[in-house]
């Protein structure tokens, strides 16, 4: 099932257990779910005011007044 996921984190989240630390992904696009696998990079410009999606190539696509009521970010 397809699924559009509103994210405003373009980073992972550090996890540290004792010694060792790990990076939960936290934008969304890493094929090693949960962990990141550095797919944050080409979110890096992505405009803060649009709903963007990624095909299976990792090409972004913006999304303009397609979901009025989902509230924005503030910037």
């Amino acid at each position: 099932m397809a699924r559009i996921v509103k994210r405003d984190r373009g980073g992972p989240y550090p996890v540290t257990v004792g010694a060792e630390t790990k990076y939960i992904c936290g934008c969304g696009l890493s094929r090693n779910q949960p962990f990141c696998d550095g797919t944050h990079k080409i979110v890096k410009d992505e405009p803060t005011a649009k709903v963007c999606w990624y095909d299976a190539d990792n090409v972004r696509h913006a999304m303009e007044d397609n979901f009025p009521a989902m509230p924005l970010p503030p910037e």
